[in-house]
């Protein structure tokens, strides 16, 4: 799942979207009104997270222009105005959810899943596949012939990010992009450990290898015997 965080105050941006990182959803931070519009109209977001009040153009007018342009993805307003008529401007506009300044970050994760659930629901896909390997987006549960395997939240973010582009060698720097949301460092031996992790607990007990390492290109997940 990929998340894009529109918020002027350079504090609460990087907060929200380390946080999310944490929770296992990679996001992109935008600073203001046009970026964040012309950034999600470029597409690829599950969910948006928008402050009201932005330079350049405020909150209201960026999600007018993304539901004119005809995107419908879910949109949740941030803001420090808690009337009762601006929130139900909000909602007027398209709007999703609507979250008070200032907030717990535990409430806004709560009602971001909620939004994400919501969406894979209406958009029919619950689930990622490939072989016996099960991946279910709704309760973050991962099976492979039949046996529960458990796993961190990035261990699960990065596992989504391979079944979505199963079949394709992934290098580092886009894995450390999408996943870490982070430039990659060639010192850090992060994405190897992360793998490895995860290959141990995917592939070692089935005979069928699911995760391959393409020496100097990156990763792919694909079926292979033996």
């Amino acid at each position: 799942m990929k998340l894009l965080i529109v918020e002027d105050e350079p504090k609460t941006g990087q907060f929200l979207r380390q946080g999310m990182s944490e929770a296992g959803l990679a996001a992109d931070l935008a600073t203001n009104g046009v970026e964040g519009r012309d950034l999600a109209l470029a597409g690829g977001y599950d969910l948006i997270i928008l402050d009201v009040m932005l330079p350049d153009l405020d909150g209201w007018q960026v999600l007018r222009s993304l539901r004119q342009a005809g995107l419908q993805v879910p949109v949740l307003f941030l803001t420090a105005r808690d009337a009762v008529e601006e929130r139900v401007h909000g909602l007027e506009l398209g709007a999703d959810d609507y979250l008070i300044k200032p907030f717990a970050f535990a409430e806004l994760l709560a009602r971001v899943r909620t939004l994400l659930r919501r969406g894979a629901t209406t958009a029919q896909e619950t689930s990622l596949e490939l072989a016996d390997l099960h991946l279910d987006l709704l309760s973050r549960k991962v099976e492979r012939g039949g046996r529960r395997i458990d796993l961190t939240a990035k261990e699960f973010a990065l596992l989504e990010f391979l079944l979505r582009r199963q079949g394709e060698v992934l290098p580092k720097t886009l894995i450390a992009a999408q996943v870490w949301d982070m430039h990659f460092d060639s010192e850090t031996n992060i994405i190897e450990v992360a793998v490895r992790r995860l290959r141990a607990k995917l592939d070692d007990d089935f005979p069928t290898k699911l995760i391959h390492t393409v020496r100097g290109m990156g990763y792919v997940l694909e079926a292979r015997e033996g």
